[in-house]
């Protein structure tokens, strides 16, 4: 597989303002393209970008350019989901000079075994750095970490990233499949492929994702916050924390708390506006 695509099929990296990205996310590490900088680059923008899908709860879209997501994640300190994470990620990849592929995955994680094939609705990335014949995954998107990427290897097994517990395995042709322990032991996470996805690919899966009444997106407030040593998930109007051992705790919140967490827990202010329709009845009527 190739790590150079045209540059109408690339991330748009010159189109960042590279200082301002790194400012949002606390990196003032080396801007060259090597493996140590990816994984700071990573562990940088899993523990500072919170997940959430409040856009769509409030009633506006999710635009994936450029200029937009910068606006939102970095100018705003918003977070936003796996594709608009990708989106910005790749860009500053892109800018530093790693090779940049995206890929999608059928997430599986907390999703009950029918058998029912899922859509590829998670956006990730396959990144290379140059006079290194290594293959990395970052997943910057998925609100769960990992704090840094995994090499994409067939030996890989279980690994650690920090203290939390990954397993990769192989399965037939090139469909990968990673597990992570939690507080319900090994899951799987999601499976994916190395088809490489562009981002008007993303673009399709994101229409999905953010208007379908199938998108577990459309119907509650989702936002994780993954630290080193702590998991924030607010799942509707349940509060939980996870830990790397696999214990949890949780609690149901009133309506009207939901700024205050949002601000203490997931460092998101909303303005009046949003912050009294969210603590309205609204989105819990559909």
């Amino acid at each position: 597989m190739t790590d150079v695509v045209p540059d109408d099929h690339g991330w748009q990296g010159a189109q960042l303002d590279l200082d301002a990205y790194l400012a949002r996310i606390g990196y003032d590490g080396p801007r060259t393209a090597s493996v140590d900088t990816l994984r700071a680059l990573v562990r940088a923008h899993t523990t500072t970008i919170p997940f959430e899908n409040l856009e769509i709860i409030l009633g506006r879209g999710i635009p994936l350019d450029l200029d937009t997501l910068q606006d939102k994640l970095i100018r705003r300190s918003r977070g936003g989901y796996c594709y608009e994470n990708v989106g910005i990620f790749a860009a500053a990849l892109e800018r530093f000079g790693f090779g940049v592929t995206g890929l999608s995955g059928r997430v599986t994680y907390g999703v009950a075994d029918t058998g029912a094939l899922r859509p590829a609705t998670h956006a990730l990335l396959r990144v290379t750095a140059p006079g290194d014949d290594r293959v990395w995954i970052c997943d910057i998107g998925f609100g769960f970490g990992p704090l840094e990427p995994f090499e994409l290897v067939d030996s890989a097994g279980e690994f650690a990233l920090g203290d939390w517990r990954y397993r990769l395995e192989r399965r037939a042709g090139d469909l990968w499949v990673l597990f992570q322990f939690g507080r319900d032991g090994w899951m799987d996470r999601y499976t994916f492929t190395e088809n490489p996805q562009f981002r008007i690919d993303y673009a399709v899966g994101n229409h999905f994702v953010s208007t379908s009444p199938r998108s577990p997106f459309t119907t509650r407030p989702f936002l994780q916050r993954f630290l080193p040593e702590v998991h924030h998930v607010l799942d509707d109007l349940t509060l939980s924390a996870e830990y790397p051992d696999g214990t949890a705790t949780s609690r149901d919140l009133d309506p009207t708390e939901l700024p205050k967490v949002l601000a203490e827990v997931f460092d998101i202010d909303l303005d009046d506006t949003d912050a009294a329709t969210l603590t309205g009845a609204r989105w819990r009527s559909r």
